[in-house]
């Protein structure tokens, strides 16, 4: 069984949000078409989080997520999401974290904490 929660950070690289995932074979994956506006309307209020922010996420509403995203349609195998006015296309990436494409993703944006 896939874990409920998942956590990646994303940062900015060439000035498009980004992350790295080695667990799933992941460096520098982009977010385009949109996202990258909702992934800003997340962070606002992040000190830095060009630099690096956590994203947690979930097909199932957590404790104090922050905003969901609803499924809209398919589309050269990735699909789009909205989030309030906006919408957003997730690459085929998105099925190295879910099995098939979620109505709903449920997600939170955090500061990294350093100890």
């Amino acid at each position: 069984m896939a874990n409920s929660l998942m956590l990646i950070f994303p940062y900015k690289y060439e000035d498009i949000w980004v992350f790295d995932d080695k667990a799933v074979g992941l460096e520098r994956e982009p977010f385009v078409c949109g996202v990258p506006e909702m992934i800003d309307t997340l962070v606002e209020n992040i000190p830095n989080a060009d630099t690096g922010f956590k994203l947690i996420f979930s097909q199932h509403p957590f404790p104090g997520y922050q905003a969901e995203l609803t499924y809209s349609r398919p589309e050269y195998g990735g699909h789009w999401y909205s989030l309030q006015d906006k919408e957003g296309w997730l690459c085929p990436a998105l099925f190295k974290y879910f099995d098939s494409a979620p109505k709903k993703i449920y997600c939170k944006a955090e500061i990294i904490s350093t100890r």
